[in-house]
């Protein structure tokens, strides 16, 4: 039993739009990310007294020196947010990374702003998954 081309044709479409869609999601979400971050790296710089501080942390830095590192992953993640908006293989490979790195800052930075920490783990992995999930086939058809 063979599918008729206008049923090949038709879930052909449906992955295309599926695809798409993905990476819209993660081009939005990673520049939500970024914004995001890039705003807690100012807020970091500007007054590190609104962080909590953990006095017997492993990995203890100086809260100036997380805002730097979330200031610069932010910048990042929005340039490369509009990469997303087209089919550019290198703007996904370069998200997943983003998203990676964000995922580490915010670890190492999980008894500063825990709960925010844990949010954007949470979205970085979304964001991961939705850029991985999309195949190069499908991904070089939205176009």
């Amino acid at each position: 039993m063979t599918a008729s081309p206008r049923t090949s044709t038709h879930t052909r479409t449906a992955k295309q739009q599926w695809a798409g869609g993905l990476t819209a999601f993660a081009g939005i979400m990673l520049m939500i990310a970024g914004l995001l971050s890039l705003f807690r790296g100012i807020m970091a710089i500007a007054q590190d007294d609104v962080f909590v501080t953990t006095p017997n942390y492993v990995f203890k830095f100086d809260l100036t020196s997380w805002g730097w590192i979330h200031l610069v992953l932010g910048v990042i993640a929005v340039a490369v947010s509009f990469g997303l908006f087209g089919p550019s293989m290198w703007a996904r490979v370069a998200g997943v990374a983003i998203a990676g790195l964000v995922i580490i800052a915010n670890f190492l930075s999980l008894p500063y702003y825990p709960v925010w920490s844990v949010v954007m783990i949470a979205l970085s992995g979304f964001i991961i998954w939705a850029l991985c999930v999309v195949k190069r086939d499908d991904a070089s058809a939205m176009t």
